[in-house]
């Protein structure tokens, strides 16, 4: 450990290498849930399928119930065995459910390999995210934090296009681009078996042993549930959630959008939603990356969180014209770059001590990902009040996401793990003296 920084010590470039395998999972769950929305219609066709079922895969799909499930377990495991335990092999077992959709011959086999995947990447979130702020430089978490938010932008765009390119074969491009995924996840494997543990992690399981040569007891899941640690769980499941009930809804809520405007070619409804995450990687890099670790997070928050309001009413008020649309979409591509999802990772993994930080990494993001899946079962009855009622319930949920957010921001800017958890007043974990 670097007792100047607080961090491992290893090369800048040994750093960006750890935080891009990391941060790879972020790429595989967004493109996950735009390949699966983009394969729904021709799955609707080629297997009848009922909009029960639908709302079944969408319920239980990578974008919710099962990838909240998949947080639950695999954040707890990761704080009980060790970061790259998990982040190394449940890649594995994405690549494994990713063949049921490869080669899905029935409804019930694309049902099954959603909740598969769903569970692979819910369960390398809360590991890849805590190893991207443990291996980052003092003063360069929102930089290496942000990485892991720009490959999640980077998804759909690839799945996107490659979507727009394959069309002509039907079903078979929907399947090489579930095998591309698949592919991806065994190389990545292979190049994570590479990285080593995380250093945090092994110094804090060494500090938390109650006598020399006697294994750690392990932070029990009950010592999260505290004061201390409740209050910072329910303030970032409120932001986070809040924000990720707009972020579900718009799935629905765009492709209306792009209808309504006389853009109803594929073609140009790919070139407007790649436009929309390709502006939002800009925001990441230009504004996230440089200036998270800087500025007062709390200012920086709220900026966000007016743009994306002003952006979602400017729809509930005004006539939904193509330069109306147009504006909005610039307006919550730059927003969302910097605001709720990206200030989510690089809070929630500044606000736990390292023996409980992948425990409360998965519990939250388990809770908000499942509250979507339910809430999903709802969005038809929502969509069907109109248009402006919608705009307006939408941009509800962005209003008190940014109200918690900005009340409940912390000023972490510039500080090292080390300080942070210093300001906690943490001793050896609780689950030292455990029964």
């Amino acid at each position: 450990m670097d007792v100047a920084t607080g961090q491992g010590i290893g090369s800048d470039r040994d750093d960006w290498k750890n935080t891009i395998l990391a941060g790879l999972a972020n790429y595989i769950d967004a493109g996950s849930i735009v390949a699966g929305s983009a394969a729904l219609a021709l799955w609707m066709q080629a297997y009848d399928l009922s909009p029960s079922f639908v709302g079944l895969i969408g319920a239980f799909g990578p974008n919710a119930i099962s990838a909240g499930i998949g947080a639950f377990v695999g954040g707890r495991l990761c704080d009980l065995f060790g970061r790259k335990t998990i982040y190394q092999y449940d890649m594995l077992f994405y690549a494994f459910g990713m063949l049921w959709l490869i080669f899905a011959m029935n409804a019930w086999m694309v049902l099954i390999g959603f909740f598969l995947v769903g569970l692979a990447v819910g369960a390398d979130i809360p590991a890849s995210w805590s190893l991207i702020a443990e291996t980052a430089p003092k003063g360069a978490r929102g930089k290496h934090s942000g990485v892991a938010q720009v490959l999640w932008y980077l998804g759909p765009v690839v799945v996107l296009l490659m979507f727009l390119v394959l069309e002509p074969l039907g079903l078979l491009g929907a399947r090489i681009v579930f095998a591309h995924l698949a592919i991806l996840a065994v190389a990545l494997t292979f190049l994570r078996s590479r990285m080593k543990e995380s250093q945090r992690w092994l110094d804090a399981q060494a500090d938390n042993a109650p006598a020399s040569g006697v294994a750690a007891q392990p932070a029990r899941l009950r010592d999260l549930m505290k004061a201390k640690w409740i209050a910072p769980m329910a303030f970032l499941t409120g932001m986070y959630g809040m924000w990720n009930l707009w972020a579900g809804t718009n799935g629905f809520f765009f492709p209306y959008i792009l209808r309504t405007v006389g853009n109803q070619s594929q073609a140009m409804s790919v070139a407007v939603q790649s436009f929309s995450f390709l502006l939002g990687m800009l925001s990441i890099w230009l504004i996230f990356m440089r200036l998270a670790d800087r500025v007062n997070q709390r200012t920086l928050f709220l900026v966000s969180a007016i743009i994306q309001v002003f952006g979602m009413a400017l729809l509930a008020i005004f006539p939904l014209t193509l330069p109306m649309a147009l504006f909005h979409v610039v307006l919550m591509s730059i927003g969302q770059g910097f605001g709720a999802q990206s200030f989510f990772q690089l809070w929630s993994a500044e606000m736990f001590p390292t023996l409980l930080r992948s425990t409360a990494q998965g519990l939250m993001f388990g809770v908000v990902r499942i509250t979507l899946g339910v809430f999903s079962f709802f969005v038809p009855l929502l969509t069907a009040t109109g248009f402006q009622t919608l705009a307006w319930i939408l941009t509800g949920f962005l209003f008190v996401s940014g109200l918690i957010g900005y009340l409940g921001a912390p000023r972490n800017e510039g500080k090292s793990l080390d300080e942070l958890e210093a300001d906690m007043d943490v001793a050896p974990i609780e689950g030292r003296a455990a029964a």
